[in-house]
């Protein structure tokens, strides 16, 4: 079979494409024909070895998020799932092997069905993206744990970045659960991509405006900010956010500091969670994956330029010009094409 590896931490040309051996999956393990592979900023950091100092595997195949068939299962797992389509989540953590290839094996519960109403397309977008907007809009003081339809009913939510995956995602499992959504962006164009997602009002960041422009939408103040950038935005999350308000950042903004007026936040019982998806508890990831796949079953997730998500397609032999695309800070979804 195909797939694409490296041996060395660096950019998209450690990157090579070579032939393996298809894999054969053990007990509680599942194989995957992988039809479309995504890429997530995650697997370039990976590639790079962003704060690790180097790989821990000689040879690794990038990308946590993929979608395709399973075509073989091991001893445990029932066969009458052999034929069945579904998403991928975090095959490439803590693991050497990743979806860019054509074949993949992983722990039964990490594959989960795809309704065959959802594109293959949708299903590579899962993953990071949604399981990390999930997290976000769960861990608030105000509730809910589980998302639904109207667990989010009667709260505003604001996403910062709502051009982004993690923004979309956001926006879109924001308001199947019912929320009132506002979401920052950075141009026209962004917007325009935010209110196809689903987004009740939007805003340009870079106004200087912005604080006096979201408390016109929401006097009261936000109950939940789904924050990409913790350091830069600090002030204006400190003036917009309701009192017992949660702020759920996952991502750093290339700054350790956080200054915040902590007798101030004391004094509302607001509350600053950090998400990294790869170490969410256990129970709370098991959630996740059962919402994603239910909002997705329901037609919640769509992606594509008029669902506010524009793909970008490469074959599997061009997985390098994708992950730069990534890098580069392409608008969109990145998907790499196997089938």
């Amino acid at each position: 079979m195909r797939a694409v590896v490296y041996s060395e931490a660096g950019g998209p040309d450690v990157l090579r494409l070579v032939e393996r051996r298809i894999p054969e999956p053990g007990s509680g393990e599942v194989r995957v024909a992988v039809a479309v592979s995504g890429v997530n900023p995650t697997d370039w950091k990976a590639r790079r070895a962003t704060g690790q100092g180097r790989l821990p595997f000689s040879e690794l195949v990038p990308n946590q998020d993929g979608a395709g068939t399973i075509d073989a299962v091991g001893a445990g797992v029932a066969a009458s799932r052999v034929g069945e389509r579904v998403w991928l989540w975090e095959a490439a953590w803590q693991r050497a092997d990743g979806t860019a290839q054509e074949y993949v094996v992983l722990p039964e519960p990490q594959v989960v069905r795809l309704d065959d109403s959802v594109s293959f397309d949708v299903g590579a977008s899962l993953g990071i993206p949604a399981l990390t907007a999930h997290r976000s809009l769960t861990v608030s003081e105000l509730g809910p744990r589980q998302l639904a339809h109207a667990a989010l009913a009667g709260q505003t939510v604001l996403v910062a970045g709502g051009a982004g995956a993690v923004g979309h995602a956001a926006v879109q499992l924001a308001r199947w659960a019912g929320a009132r959504v506002i979401a920052t962006v950075s141009s026209d164009e962004k917007a325009k991509l935010a209110l196809a997602a689903g987004a009740n009002h939007v805003v340009n960041y870079r106004s200087r405006e912005v604080v006096d422009e979201i408390r016109s939408l929401s006097p009261n103040g936000v109950d939940v900010i789904v924050e990409v950038a913790p350091t830069i935005n600090a002030a204006i999350d400190v003036a917009v956010l309701a009192p017992s308000g949660t702020v759920a950042a996952y991502a750093a903004d290339g700054s350790q500091g956080l200054d915040l007026p902590v007798s101030e936040l004391m004094f509302r019982n607001v509350r600053y969670q950090f998400v990294l998806v790869y170490t969410v508890p256990a129970p709370a990831k098991v959630q996740a994956v059962a919402d994603v796949a239910a909002a997705a079953a329901d037609g919640a997730l769509s992606v594509g330029e008029s669902a506010g998500l524009p793909l970008h397609r490469f074959p599997l032999e061009r997985t390098a010009d994708a992950h730069a695309a990534v890098e580069g800070g392409a608008v969109g979804k990145v998907l790499v094409d196997l089938s």
